[in-house]
């Protein structure tokens, strides 16, 4: 995922993924969203990646993205407008940060949720931890395929997988 503040730069950490990954470009408030949403769909398609783009389907159609990533805040919203710029073939991804945001994502028929923070995250200095017994409690009852994210180690993530998760996403892991 990328971060305005913590990773202003995102081109450097896509050397670090594998043609497995995904990258969720958010800069949601960059002026050049835009020019660096093409930017790295280019390179991302280089690197056999792919490229979802956070919260805003009209850019992420307009570029030829993979797909969308909803922050929770849009799937509580009763005008799902995303839909309406959907496109065959799309990944789409939501976050979550509690069983019913879960819920609700499984019901919005989105590909996968992000699940967060597992962990203390230096990007979200003022949430509350989940915590692996939570993550498992809550994964094993989403209805959909869970990501774990935030303050996640290479040490702690096999017990995320035990725990049901199907993959892990963040940032910290590209800065360092």
């Amino acid at each position: 995922m990328t971060d305005e503040k913590r990773l202003p730069d995102p081109f450097p950490a896509l050397s670090r993924l594998g043609p497995e990954d995904a990258v969720i470009l958010r800069h949601y408030l960059s002026p050049e969203r835009q020019e660096l949403a093409r930017d790295l769909l280019s390179d991302c398609r280089q690197r056999g990646l792919r490229l979802l783009i956070g919260a805003d389907a009209r850019l992420a159609r307009q570029i030829g993205a993979d797909g969308l990533h909803l922050p929770e805040s849009m799937l509580r919203s009763k005008r799902a407008t995303w839909r309406l710029w959907q496109r065959p073939g799309w990944l789409l991804t939501a976050a979550a940060h509690s069983p019913a945001a879960l819920a609700r994502a499984a019901r919005s028929g989105v590909d996968a949720a992000l699940l967060s923070p597992v962990f203390a995250t230096a990007s979200h200095t003022n949430a509350k931890p989940i915590g692996v017994t939570r993550f498992a409690i809550w994964t094993r009852a989403a209805g959909v395929p869970v990501y774990a994210l935030g303050g996640i180690t290479k040490d702690s993530f096999p017990r995320l997988i035990q725990a049901g998760a199907v993959g892990r996403a963040g940032i910290s892991g590209l800065i360092t």
